[in-house]
């Protein structure tokens, strides 16, 4: 017995809706490695501008931080570099749960650290 031909119309539609989609997520793709955010720790002492593709492009600390200890620097700067790699993620998260008409929650769609 020949299938109905709503099968071949449906699958169309389904390969029309994957390639929008595939469109879509390449799109977000480009938004996310031009974007820049800023990571910040210690009140804004330090800043650290960081590209969506992970690439640190400027670091800035307030000229007092300098006074305090090594240790307590280094953990600012990490902290800093942390937040701007959360900002990434969130955004990277909001932008592919809107291609699929969903938000995710956090810690779904997380790239591997």
């Amino acid at each position: 017995m020949n299938k109905p031909t709503n099968d071949k119309i449906g699958l169309n539609e389904i390969m029309k809706r994957a390639q929008e989609m595939q469109k879509k997520l390449q799109d977000i793709q480009k938004q996310v490695a031009e974007m820049e955010v800023i990571g910040q720790s210690g009140g804004g002492v330090v800043k650290i501008v960081m590209t969506g593709q992970h690439y640190a492009k400027k670091v800035t600390l307030d000229p007092n931080l300098l006074k305090e200890e090594k240790s307590i620097i280094e953990d600012l700067i990490a902290a800093a570099i942390n937040d701007a790699t959360d900002k990434i993620e969130r955004n990277l998260r909001d932008k592919m749960g809107g291609l699929a008409g969903i938000k995710l929650p956090d810690g779904i769609g997380d790239l591997p650290k």
